[in-house]
């Protein structure tokens, strides 16, 4: 059976944008995969804004363990997160700062509690450089301006859902796979989302949801700054 067939019980491309929007502004998480000549991957998907225990557990059980925060790259820089490596030589360019860790209110930093703890105490309104501690058990990856228009990948999916659900531009994601320790696929990806009532949607459907929509102000200018999320 083709993508298209699978997931059209998910809605049509500007349905399944639509949905994942509303999932997210209710703190719901949804499931997001790219093409399939890219990674072909199905993605978890959080607002860092509404990230509880109980969703971070799900991620840390059922997804890769490689827990990511999405950021932009004003707020990278607002945070002093330089790349992890000077020379980039991965196959999609995935855009990792150093890794870290709060240096308040955690134990070891690992478990569901201390990576939420950390990912608030980064996308915190107030936060600066030094409340945060490298490396950590927290990974960021920095979205590029103008999200999937400029690069079709999870982390600027990411962000812009984030930007369309009016949330901070910041979004927790882990790769979902497969009890058997390999990586989902389509199908295993929809069957993951009807088990936890999420949304599916894909980065095309992104892409033609915003064709006319520029995000590259918001991009460029976060209002990370201005919200307070207490």
């Amino acid at each position: 059976m083709s993508s298209t067939s699978l997931l059209e019980e998910f809605g049509n491309p500007q349905q399944r944008v639509e949905r994942a929007i509303e999932a997210l502004k209710n703190g719901n998480g949804v499931l997001l995969m790219d093409d399939e000549n890219r990674e072909n991957e199905g993605d978890l998907i959080f607002s860092a804004q509404h990230l509880t225990d109980q969703q971070m557990a799900l991620m840390i059980r059922e997804c890769s363990g490689i827990v990511c925060l999405c950021l932009t790259q004003e707020r990278a820089n607002w945070l002093e997160l330089p790349p992890m490596v000077e020379d980039n030589r991965s196959k999609n360019q995935t855009a990792f700062t150093v890794s870290i860790e709060a240096k308040q209110g955690v134990t070891t930093g690992v478990s569901a509690k201390d990576r939420v703890t950390t990912v608030k105490t980064a996308i915190y309104f107030d936060a600066q450089p030094d409340d945060l501690a490298r490396p950590g058990h927290v990974f960021p990856l920095v979205a590029k301006t103008n999200g999937v228009l400029t690069r079709r990948g999870h982390t600027e999916g990411t962000i812009d859902l984030m930007y369309l659900a009016n949330l901070v531009p910041s979004g927790v994601l882990c790769e979902l796979t497969n009890s058997d320790g390999t990586m989902a696929k389509l199908p295993e990806t929809i069957a993951f989302a009807k088990r936890h009532e999420m949304p599916v949607l894909t980065i095309e459907d992104i892409v033609e949801y915003r064709t006319g929509i520029d995000l590259r102000n918001e991009y460029e200018s976060s209002p990370m700054n201005e919200v307070s999320l207490t």
